[in-house]
């Protein structure tokens, strides 16, 4: 029997980054999780424990502080680009390099230069893949919560002897979206592209009537792949928050759609992916992107 040792990878997960960059008074913060991972010929060190081709986690850390030293952090996608071709570039054994990264959101306190408050759960994301003289960028948002009050429908379900859940005409439908989206193309100006995307989820999330939350995710990814082109395709998870209505008959009053409680488990869980039949690298499987 042989035995062989497969795919393999390593790195400095999680290491946290705060920049503060000084305009005279006025203060700029960056707060971000990075996380780098290397692949190449590693199979020495695995097999026999010989560390020459190994770059030290340590020294991936270090790497993301004197960078973010060196240069301003700016877009997360240029800054996981700067560290991923650097590694490729300077280790002749590190082939490939996947730099993942978090940006933990600040609201600058109105009428204060430098006094911020956090931004709450939501966090975006980018995770760049440099590898064989490319590179992939995907970039996302996590824990986008979102409600609407009306405007949702859930009914023409199969019913057998273990289905209990009433159809309905109007319901409360709410998520926290977590999105993905595969980059192609060159010049793309990234915080323009993030803020339009998050604009076009929340917008569609808001207009569409939806019948499923199954639609709302199709038409969320479809029209962000038809308003913004340097999109190829677009990977949703939206978990259903429930809201579920009460019963109010024993206290001899009516519930007219205007008190619930909200289960947070068990819940559904809605993913796809929507895709361009044009996009660069089609069928591509997403060098970049870890599991939801």
């Amino acid at each position: 029997m042989a035995i062989t040792l497969g795919p393999n990878q390593y790195g400095k997960a999680e290491v946290r980054l705060v920049t503060v960059q000084r305009e005279g008074t006025v203060h700029h913060l960056k707060d971000l999780t990075v996380s780098t991972s290397l692949r190449g010929d590693l199979a020495a060190t695995h097999l026999t424990g010989d560390n020459a081709d190994v770059v030290a986690t340590d020294t991936q850390k270090n790497t993301v502080y004197a960078f973010a030293k060196e240069s301003p952090v700016g877009e997360i996608e240029d800054f996981a680009l700067r560290l991923g071709r650097h590694f490729v570039d300077s280790f002749e054994h590190i082939s490939g390099a996947r730099i993942l990264i978090d940006e933990h959101g600040w609201n600058r306190i109105s009428g204060h230069d430098h006094a911020f408050s956090q931004a709450g759960s939501e966090k975006r994301t980018t995770a760049v893949t440099v590898q064989d003289g490319q590179a992939w960028v995907v970039s996302g948002l996590d824990d986008l919560v979102v409600l609407k009050s009306t405007g949702s429908e859930f009914h023409g379900f199969p019913r057998d002897e273990y289905t209990t859940l009433a159809e309905t005409n109007d319901r409360i439908l709410a998520t926290a979206v977590t999105a993905r989206w595969r980059y192609q193309g060159d010049g793309i100006d990234w915080a323009t592209s993030h803020a339009e995307v998050r604009r076009i989820l929340l917008e569609t999330f808001a207009d569409k009537h939806s019948l499923s939350l199954q639609q709302t995710l199709y038409a969320m990814g479809e029209a962000v792949l038809k308003e913004r082109g340097e999109v190829a395709e677009v990977r949703l998870s939206l978990p259903n928050k429930h809201h579920f209505l009460v019963d109010l008959s024993p206290f001899g009053l009516k519930n007219d759609n205007e008190v619930f409680y909200a289960a947070d488990r068990p819940y559904g869980l809605i993913e796809g992916v929507v895709f361009r039949d044009d996009a660069e690298d089609p069928g591509l499987a997403w060098h970049t992107l870890a599991a939801f």
